[in-house]
C-alpha cells in the first residue's frame, strides 16, 4: 500500500490530498473552489520532497483560474494539476480513494466500501444533511468515474458519535414520531474528534482506554465532544451540526418556542427560519463578523457588538465543559483544535478560566506563545493536561481507508 486519494466535496469545492499512507506522509493537497459559477479559482501544494525542481525547502503552491462547470470537470483540472505540478498520479498511483461524508445517519459506523447501494443510502440521508451528502454524493460518483479501478470508502462524520448511549442521542419528543423521521443526535466533526483525542494519548504517553477527554473543535462550525476510553460519549452537534455552540454563522442551541414565536410574529417561512439559523445568526449575527479575528479585534478596540459576541460565545463553551465534565465525573485531557482552537489564544483563555474546580491551571506564556505542532499550554502542576492539538482529517480518513482495506 502507498498513495490514498483523500476527497472532500463540498456544494462548489473540491479539497483533495495524496498521502502516502506508509509513512503518513502529505505529498500533495489542492482545493478548487467556486465551482459552476464564471471562474473557479485552483490552487495545487506540493511537498518539496516530491518536487525537486523548487530549491527551498517550503511547500510549492501553483495557483490559477478558470471556469469548471461541475464537479466531474472538476476532477480532470486536479488530474491536470497533479500532472503539470507533480507528483505524477502515473508514479504514485491510488491505490484507493477515500471520501469524507458528513452525514451517515446511525446506519454507518466505520468506514465503508462504496459500492451503488452505499451512493443510494448516502442519497436518501441527504434529507438530514441537505447542505452537504449531496455535494459528498457528487464527489464520489465523479471520483469513481475517473478513479474506477480502485477501491472507494467513506468514511463519516457522525460515525465516530456512534458510541453515544440512548441517554445522549435521545430527544424528549413524542418517541413514535423520532422514530419515523429518524430524529435523533447524532453528532458531527466525529473525524477530527477520534483524531485529536487519539494524537493526545500518543503525544502524552498514556493509554487512550484510560483517559477521560474533553475535545474543542472550534472552527468556522464548532462542537465539544465528551471521550472515554477513545469513545464518544456526549456530543453537542445534534440531528444537524446546527446544536451546540455558538459558531461563525450558526445559533447553536436555541430556544425551539423563539422559532414559533418568529413563525407567527414575524411572518417567518421555514426557509426563513433556516436562513436565519444557518447564515445569519452566531458571531455574524451578534457582530456582523463571522471570523474570530475580527472579533477579537473588535473587542481590543471596545466595539460593544464584538466584546457581547465574544462573551456569549466564551460563555457556551463554559457551560459546555462544566456539563461534560459532569458526564465524564472528571477530566485528564482537554484538546482545542481547528482554526479558533488552534489559533486564538485569548479564547483558550476565557474558556477555561472558571475551570480551576476541576483541576485546570493555564500557563498563560503557553497558552499565549504561536508555535506549530501539538503542544501542552497547561502548568506543569495542572491536575488537567491542556493541549493545542492540529487537526487533520484527511490524514485520519487516510488512515481509516487503509485499515478498512
Amino acid at each position: 500500500m502507498s498513495a490514498i486519494l483523500v476527497i472532500n466535496s463540498g456544494s462548489s469545492s473540491l479539497k483533495y490530498s495524496l498521502i502516502d499512507i506508509e509513512q503518513e506522509d502529505l505529498l500533495a493537497s489542492g482545493l478548487i473552489e467556486r465551482i459552476g459559477q464564471e471562474s473557479s479559482p485552483v490552487a495545487h501544494t506540493v511537498r518539496p520532497a516530491v518536487d525537486a525542481a523548487v530549491p527551498t525547502m517550503l511547500d510549492a503552491t501553483y495557483r490559477s483560474e478558470q471556469p469548471i462547470a461541475d464537479h466531474a470537470a472538476a476532477f480532470e483540472v486536479m488530474r491536470e494539476q497533479f500532472a503539470a505540478h507533480g507528483p505524477s498520479l502515473d508514479e504514485r498511483r491510488p491505490v484507493a480513494v477515500g471520501h469524507r461524508v458528513v452525514h451517515g445517519g446511525a446506519r454507518f459506523y466505520a468506514p465503508t466500501l462504496i459500492d451503488a447501494d452505499v451512493e443510494r443510502q448516502i442519497d436518501e440521508l441527504a434529507v438530514l444533511a441537505p447542505l452537504h451528502n449531496p455535494a459528498n454524493l457528487a464527489g464520489i460518483q465523479a471520483a469513481r468515474a475517473v478513479f474506477d479501478q480502485v477501491p472507494h470508502v467513506a468514511v463519516f462524520d457522525t460515525a465516530f458519535h456512534q458510541t453515544l448511549p440512548p441517554a445522549a442521542y435521545t430527544y424528549a419528543i413524542d418517541a413514535a414520531l423520532a422514530a419515523e423521521h429518524r430524529v435523533r443526535r447524532y453528532g458531527f466533526h466525529g473525524t477530527s474528534h477520534q483524531y485529536v483525542s487519539e494524537a493526545a494519548a500518543a503525544f502524552l504517553g498514556r493509554d487512550l482506554a484510560e483517559l477521560r477527554q474533553l475535545v474543542f473543535h472550534l472552527g468556522n462550525g464548532a462542537s465539544v465532544t465528551a471521550i472515554k476510553g477513545g469513545r464518544s460519549v456526549e456530543t453537542s452537534m445534534g440531528l444537524t451540526p446546527l446544536e451546540g455552540l455558538v459558531m461563525g454563522t450558526r445559533s447553536g442551541d436555541i430556544d425551539p418556542a423563539a422559532l414559533v414565536h418568529l413563525s407567527r410574529r414575524a411572518g417567518y417561512s421555514i426557509d426563513d427560519l433556516d436562513s436565519l439559523l444557518n447564515t445569519r445568526s452566531g458571531l455574524a449575527g451578534l457582530a456582523g463578523r463571522s471570523d474570530m479575528r475580527d472579533i477579537l479585534a473588535g473587542v481590543d478596540a471596545g466595539d460593544e457588538s464584538a466584546v457581547l459576541a465574544f462573551d456569549v460565545y466564551v460563555h457556551r463553551l463554559r457551560a459546555y465543559a462544566g456539563a461534560y465534565i459532569a458526564q465524564l465525573g472528571g477530566v485528564d485531557v482537554i484538546s482545542f483544535t481547528a482554526g479558533v482552537g488552534e489559533n486564538a489564544a485569548p479564547v483558550r483563555a476565557a474558556a477555561l478560566a472558571t475551570l480551576g474546580f476541576a483541576g485546570v491551571e493555564i500557563d498563560p506564556a503557553r497558552n499565549d506563545a504561536r508555535e506549530r505542532g501539538i503542544r501542552r499550554i497547561s502548568t506543569d502542576a495542572s491536575a488537567v493536561t491542556v493541549l493545542v492539538v492540529p487537526t487533520d482529517e484527511e490524514l485520519q480518513i487516510a488512515r481509516q481507508t487503509a485499515e478498512l482495506l
